[in-house]
């Protein structure tokens, strides 16, 4: 094994639930794109990526336990818990980068881990100091921030300090991790027509609104907040043009309301990313498409993008 002062030039990928595509996607995304051999660490097991095909790279392979069979299609909570495993050991490797493969947020409960998805496993074990993972998606310059995450509709919750501070953190990302000075933000409002002066909700004149103030008055560039289905129609639009999409981020109250027009242009070509931790990981925009797994059909495309985003 590599000491940490060698992992930090690494990028060290996850192959997600045994029994979905993410094993099949990494070993063809990987042969694709043919990443020197010193570049990559897999975390994984070697009986579950020679069930799914060869890698022509003989890059390090950190074992992580999987003592029962591969039964592609299968949620189980021995996948559960591989994926909890090799998930905590990418955390403990302090890389570079990490990428994952999807999961099966139902078979990581069945093993006894209660977590919404992949990014609240890694805040665990690599947030300090109060730190908070936060999800952005990216599909080329086309992104997509989330206020709130995985939760029911019933249960979406935030607050001006919620808002200032994930935007806040955003900006910081944007200027110092990827090097654009002074990036334009577009917030959505959380109700039909950004709340129509209060005639359809008030979380924008109470919340979103004030929020924007503030963050503006720390000089931020962000919109105050505009209704999603005309800020996304203009950056689809863009998309396909292509033209520059006209904001360097939106900001999405709800999953869906980020994710269906994000997706809708780019398909599993999304990227998950998670930032606001040390370290950047990120994720094929798609699940672990259990109906196809073992068919060797599954499409690479999104874990090729994954890749590519941390190189």
């Amino acid at each position: 094994m590599n000491n940490n002062d060698d992992m930090n030039e690494k990028i060290v990928i996850t192959t997600g639930d045994p029994n979905g595509i993410g094993a099949e996607v990494t070993i063809k995304a990987l042969n694709k794109l043919g990443l020197p051999q010193e570049q990559v660490v897999l975390v994984s097991n070697k009986k579950i990526l020679d069930y799914y095909g060869t890698i022509d790279t003989n890059y390090e392979i950190v074992e992580i336990p999987f003592d029962t069979e591969v039964t592609p299609g299968k949620t189980t909570k021995e996948s559960g818990e591989f994926v909890f495993q090799t998930l905590k050991k990418a955390a403990e490797l302090r890389p570079k980068a990490i990428v994952t493969a999807p999961i099966s947020k139902f078979a990581l409960h069945l093993a006894g881990h209660f977590y919404n998805g992949q990014t609240e496993v890694l805040q665990r074990f690599l947030s300090h100091d109060k730190q908070h993972a936060e999800m952005l998606f990216l599909a080329n310059d086309f992104r997509v921030l989330l206020l709130t995450r995985h939760c029911a509709m019933k249960e979406i919750k935030f607050t001006k300090k919620d808002v200032v501070n994930k935007v806040e953190l955003l900006n910081d990302f944007f200027v110092n991790r990827l090097n654009i000075p002074n990036p334009k933000f577009a917030l959505c409002g959380y109700n039909p027509h950004a709340g129509e002066d209060g005639v359809l909700g008030t979380e924008e004149r109470e919340i979103l609104n004030p929020a924007c103030l503030e963050l503006i008055s720390k000089g931020i560039d962000i919109t105050p907040p505009q209704p999603a289905d005309t800020l996304f129609y203009s950056a689809a639009q863009a998309y396909y043009k292509p033209h520059k999409v006209p904001f360097d981020c939106y900001i999405a109250v709800y999953h869906d309301q980020g994710l269906i027009p994000i997706k809708t242009v780019a398909g599993i070509r999304t990227v998950n990313m998670t930032i606001g931790l040390d370290i950047i990981r990120t994720s094929p925009g798609h699940g672990t498409a259990f109906d196809i797994a073992g068919q060797h059909i599954a499409d690479e495309s999104g874990m090729i993008a994954a890749i590519k985003a941390v190189l």
